[in-house]
């Protein structure tokens, strides 16, 4: 029997869904985290459960020949990434097995469909082009940064090696107003505090035009020195572009509020994917690694085979990204999202861009697309890109009474696609390829692009 706090020396012989490695003691696994398959560790038992248990790595006493040293002094105590002590082509490799494991043993498919993940070509490092920082105190002293793995206990930081340098400065000089002025954050100690008026403050970056976008998340409209933060971020951000601030007065972990109040210059930055020109609010949604986006949305647009004549419906559309994507070889591309503010998005996109072939809808795509085919439009083509519970069953029956030519699905979650793969083959479709795209190196997600066809 595995006990608590005592010492085993383990071979890892697997890595978990989340990187962590695997060893096993009479069958029984233990989940260790920072190891790596085909390595001896000396580990001490933290948590033991019925099934499973939690290790520490004490010693590592045979390396393997996959492991590189960290590059980041916060890594083991950050929760931003948890897989930089494998080499990138060992990350690419886990992914890749992950990958497979989940179309083989959810959506009971042939591993071999799964191509070897598109990684990047340039160094995976410093490739987010936005991020969001909780504001606290620790023991009385200020804090920005990120939270530690499984808690709200924030880790102080001055540098993130995946997210762009600007990032950096800002939340430096963010750190400084707030202790020059002794203002209030949300959260002390890792736990809420009534009386904060700051909790976050969010950079977002064009990677291609360059502009820089703040926004600072308060309780309040009132916050007291917000000229000398302005003054501040604009005196020291020479691409400033735009100031935010939003207001979000709940407790609670979602981070944006709905209000938005501009303080500085435009209430949008720009950025391109491809050829195409995004505007990008506090609250839009945009691909976060814009270098591999553009290689996931080409994917995609290669997998949907258009030849200028085909109807295609874009279901979980968000602000509209993939769907010009595919307005460039589509007669025409509906687009379908149930979030309202996206969809206010997606239009202002298509018409930023000149795209005269794209048409946007609010609702549920499971409800929308029914009533639009009920209404003589049907779809050569359907691409989906779900949330990461996947797509609804609702639509999944009716991407089979549809019954288009193709189906690309665009996943963020390999669980999900391989159980949603499964539910579309009893629909009458087969899957041909499944190709991953590594948008989020040094951690452990992974996002994927599928074809179907119609199986006759």
């Amino acid at each position: 029997m595995v006990e608590k706090n005592k010492e085993y020396v383990l071979d890892i012989v697997a890595q978990g869904y989340e990187g962590e490695g695997i060893a096993k003691i009479d069958s029984y696994p233990i989940f260790i985290s920072g190891a790596l398959t085909e390595e001896k560790v000396r580990v001490k038992i933290i948590k033991v459960k019925k099934n499973y248990a939690y290790g520490k790595i004490e010693e590592i006493i045979a390396p393997s020949l996959d492991r590189e040293v960290e590059k980041c002094t916060y890594y083991k105590r950050c929760g931003g990434c948890s897989i930089q002590h494998m080499s990138y082509k060992k990350q690419l490799d886990f992914k890749w097995e992950r990958v497979k494991d989940c179309i083989s043993k959810i959506g009971g498919l042939s591993e071999d469909i799964v191509s070897y993940p598109l990684g990047m070509d340039t160094n995976p490092y410093r490739y987010r082009n936005k991020v969001q920082l909780p504001i606290g105190k620790v023991n009385g002293e200020v804090v920005v940064g990120f939270y530690a793995p499984r808690s709200h206990n924030i880790i102080d930081i001055d540098t993130c090696l995946i997210q762009d340098e600007v990032a950096d400065k800002v939340a430096i000089l963010t750190k400084q107003w707030i202790k020059k002025y002794n203002l209030e954050p949300v959260t002390i100690d890792g736990e809420f505090n009534p009386n904060g008026i700051l909790r976050h403050i969010m950079i977002r970056r064009g990677f291609k035009t360059k502009e820089v976008m703040v926004v600072l998340v308060v309780t309040k409209k009132d916050i007291p020195h917000i000229e000398e933060f302005k003054r501040l971020i604009i005196e020291n951000v020479k691409e400033i572009k735009s100031i935010v601030l939003n207001i979000n007065s709940k407790n609670t972990n979602v981070i944006l509020g709905t209000e938005c109040i501009n303080l500085y210059g435009s209430d949008i930055i720009q950025d391109y994917i491809g050829d195409f020109k995004f505007n990008i609010s506090p609250l839009s949604f945009f691909q976060v690694n814009p270098i591999q986006t553009e290689v996931l949305y080409n994917k995609t647009l290669e997998f949907a085979n258009l030849s200028g004549e085909e109807v295609v419906f874009d279901a979980y559309c968000g602000t509209g990204t993939i769907t010009l994507f595919l307005s460039q070889k589509a007669k025409m591309v509906y687009g379908v999202e149930i979030i309202e503010p996206a969809i206010v998005n997606a239009k202002e996109n298509a018409k930023l861009n000149s795209v005269n072939n794209a048409e946007f809808f609010v609702g549920k795509s499971e409800e929308v697309i029914p009533e639009l085919i009920s209404k003589g439009i049907e779809a050569d083509v359907i691409v989906v890109d779900p949330p990461r519970k996947g797509c609804d069953i609702k639509l999944l029956e009716a991407i089979g009474k549809t019954r288009p030519e193709r189906v690309v699905y665009v996943s963020c979650d390999p669980s999900t696609l391989g159980r949603d793969l499964k539910i579309l083959e009893e629909q009458g479709y087969k899957t041909i390829e499944v190709q991953p795209v590594d948008m989020f190196p040094q951690t452990a997600h992974i996002e994927n692009v599928a074809l179907l066809v119609k199986d006759c």
